[in-house]
């Protein structure tokens, strides 16, 4: 199946759709993620950032990078967010193409290093995130910090 890459900035008219889909897949609300993609269109900053993935017209998977994904290390910035590939897609690459695309064009706008929070024990180490420290969600809980040093 051929798909490609797509930034938010290129690709305004997905706002909408892709805030639904996101709101769809993490159940943080759908006007929280519009309000971080229309941000990213009004700034000529590289944060926030969007991502999706196309498989034609429909978004198979999608990531994004904003200042702080709920914890409580503030100075840990900028934050991938929101990965997320349809079930169906898994396992073809699209997350490590994702997470390539990501890295490298954050690191073309100066951003080289980038942190995420997970759950996951061995996902991010097969593309190059190295663990840092646990991490304090807004809900109290713990939670694995990794960090993306940019090369």
């Amino acid at each position: 199946m051929e798909y490609k890459i797509v930034t938010i900035k290129e690709r305004p008219d997905l706002c909408e759709e892709a805030a639904q889909w996101f709101h769809s897949k993490w159940e943080v609300p759908a006007d929280a993620y519009l309000e971080s993609m229309k941000a990213s269109l009004l700034e000529d900053e590289p944060v926030p950032g969007w991502y999706l993935c196309l498989c034609g017209d429909t978004i198979i998977g999608g990531a994004g990078i904003i200042e702080n994904d709920f914890h409580n290390r503030t100075d840990l910035t900028p934050n991938l967010c929101a990965l997320y590939v349809e079930e169906a897609h898994r396992c073809r690459g699209v997350a490590r193409n994702l997470l390539s695309y990501i890295c490298e064009d954050m690191k073309n706008q100066g951003v080289g290093t980038l942190y995420l929070v997970t759950e996951h024990t061995s996902f991010y180490e097969r593309y190059g995130w190295i663990f840092l420290c646990m991490v304090t969600g807004e809900d109290g809980g713990s939670m694995r910090m990794y960090v993306h040093p940019g090369k």
